[in-house]
């Protein structure tokens, strides 16, 4: 089996992208911004949803591609390409590493910057929770032994209501959103919480390791 089918039989996924062509440059830097803050990931550019190899013209493509990735990623993201052809079609590669520096933006439908990020098959926007425990991760924090009333409040209604909103976390405890905010950024890097960012919506829930 060449490389090209190998990667086809994959499917799509929190790495892989098909796209039949590139039709909308501000979409596909979405979906590039996404790989790089998520874990990389390669666009399969001359294949169908369902995995049906049609061929492109690969300099168009890529043209179109490289301009998202300059134009409408920030910063500029690096992309490495190559060409393989399969029954006489040619398929673009395009390949994009994980960003050492998150978050990588790019802009939503308004034309507003925004932090999305890839999960399974689906490039979604990032809440402001994962963009702290992003900055949070850079520094070293330990995890203290007792939790105080307000904090054991917060817990015990995620283990109680999870997979639990935001929205209703707020609603529930009747804390005070910032200080829920900062205290979710913690337990999420102390890896007592754990996000979970979905087509329906981002949710929490007790980590497994730390549910007993």
């Amino acid at each position: 089996m060449g490389i090209l089918k190998s990667y086809i039989k994959e499917g799509e996924h929190q790495q892989q992208d098909f796209k039949f062509r590139v039709d909308d440059a501000k979409k596909i830097a979405r979906t590039l911004a996404a790989f790089a803050n998520t874990d990389g990931g390669r666009l399969l550019i001359g294949v169908k949803d369902n995995g049906r190899i049609a061929g492109i013209f690969p300099e168009e493509e890529f043209y179109v591609v490289e301009g998202a990735a300059e134009l409408y990623c920030k910063p500029a993201l690096k992309l490495k390409s190559e060409v393989l052809i399969e029954d006489n079609k040619m398929v673009l590669v395009v390949t994009v590493d994980k960003a050492e520096k998150k978050p990588i933006l790019s802009l939503d439908d308004e034309d507003r910057w925004k932090v999305f990020v890839r999960r399974d098959d689906h490039t979604l926007l990032a809440n402001k929770i994962l963009l702290g425990v992003w900055k949070l991760e850079k520094k070293k924090t330990s995890t203290p032994q007792v939790f105080d009333e307000q904090e054991q409040l917060i817990l015990s209604t995620i283990k109680e209501q999870g997979p639990i909103t935001l929205s209703k976390l707020y609603r529930e405890t009747k804390l005070n959103k910032s200080y829920i905010d900062k205290l979710l950024i913690l337990f999420i890097t102390w890896e007592v919480v754990q996000i979970s960012i979905t087509p329906s919506g981002t949710f929490f829930t007790i980590a497994e390791e730390k549910a007993e």
